[in-house]
């Protein structure tokens, strides 16, 4: 139980970086920049995978089943 919400902490703190980050990216279309050049510009920075990673991590945590023991 203890790993499960060490792992969901984790996992939380990660997306809300990726995602905080990839919305301050977004300032890089009011310089004029397209949709499509946002897109290229957020594959090339390795901080924006943190948002797929964290919510990979979280949806692990939540949704693996947690082995059963029986103390009988």
């Amino acid at each position: 139980m203890v790993f499960r919400i060490f792992f969901w902490l984790i996992g939380f703190g990660m997306a809300v970086s990726g995602g905080i980050s990839m919305i301050a990216f977004l300032n890089i279309m009011t310089a004029g920049y397209s949709f499509a050049e946002y897109i290229k510009f957020i594959v090339d920075k390795p901080i924006s995978y943190l948002l797929p990673i964290g919510v990979a991590i979280l949806s692990c945590s939540i949704f693996y089943p947690e082995k059963k023991t029986d103390y009988v």
